[in-house]
């Protein structure tokens, strides 16, 4: 059975995780939603003007009210900058299986910033909320998600063809999936944990 906790906020040795706010539009326009290179990455593209960022943010906010709602925005603990966001969706609660998507600004990708962030929703959804499955995909023409996924101890399980469509153009993608036992079974052995604090 699901414990459903919300967005909770987790921190970890370089970030925190946190509940975005309608004050975060500006900041997130500039840095995520506005530009190309992490946008396109995602179906919806970047967005034009500061008002679909306004719109979108306040959809997000509106569903803080329940604790099935699990998204938040990164955070540099030591500036306090906001890089980035990432959720857990599509949570089934007949299978008790999710999904988790991330995206992070241009300016700090490659600084493993991803994998910590990924790395701490993950031991969150397993040790504290029993999911039994979260699962993630990717565009193949993005490969560095992969490659964040794999660092987590998810498995590429296969490509699902023409799984989005975007432009007018199919994109294959790579899904990748981690069991809780299995994550269990790599980290609390050896009393690994990424999360410091969760209030």
């Amino acid at each position: 059975m699901i414990n459903y906790k919300g967005a909770p906020m987790i921190e970890t040795k370089r970030l925190i995780l946190r509940k975005m706010e309608m004050n975060d539009a500006n900041r997130m326009f500039d840095v995520i939603f506005s530009d190309h290179r992490v946008m396109d990455n995602l179906i919806k593209g970047p967005h034009k003007t500061i008002s679909e960022t306004i719109n979108r943010l306040t959809e997000i906010t509106k569903q803080y009210v329940s604790d099935k709602f699990c998204y938040w925005g990164i955070v540099l603990k030591e500036s306090g900058e906001l890089i980035g966001t990432i959720d857990l969706y599509n949570i089934n609660e007949d299978t008790e299986n999710c999904e988790v998507g991330y995206d992070i600004g241009f300016n700090w990708w490659n600084q493993g910033y991803g994998t910590e962030a990924l790395h701490a929703v993950v031991e969150f959804a397993f040790r504290f909320m029993n999911i039994h499955k979260i699962s993630a995909t990717h565009g193949i023409d993005n490969p560095a998600s992969g490659k964040i996924m794999l660092k987590v101890g998810m498995k590429r399980e296969g490509i699902i063809r023409d799984m989005i469509r975007k432009n007018n153009q199919y994109k294959d993608c790579g899904i990748y999936g981690i069991l809780q036992q299995e994550y269990l079974e790599m980290n609390l052995p050896n009393q690994i944990s990424i999360l410091n604090k969760i209030e």
